[in-house]
């Protein structure tokens, strides 16, 4: 029984970086599922290529206006949406 539990801390150990580089391009609009391979085969790389590429959009003033107007767009069709469904 106790390799068995120590199986499972060590395969939740190596599952930190491709879910938490999963989370990380999911919150910023990218792919969950392809970073989370991505971590898998590569841990190290795929984190600091993400990271990078973040650093990359919140750095360039274009594109984190366009980041905010995508917000602001996404959030009128949603209360369009919502006024749509109340009338």
């Amino acid at each position: 029984m106790l390799f068995i539990d120590m199986l499972f801390v060590v395969a939740l150990a190596i599952s930190f970086i491709p879910i938490l580089t999963g989370y990380c391009a999911h919150s910023r609009g990218r792919s969950f599922w392809l970073w989370f391979a991505l971590g898998w085969l590569l841990p190290l790389v795929s984190f600091f290529l993400l990271f990078a590429l973040i650093a990359r959009d919140e750095l360039n003033p274009g594109r984190r206006l366009l980041a905010e107007a995508r917000q602001i767009l996404r959030e009128a069709e949603q209360r369009a949406k919502a006024a749509r469904i109340k009338s």
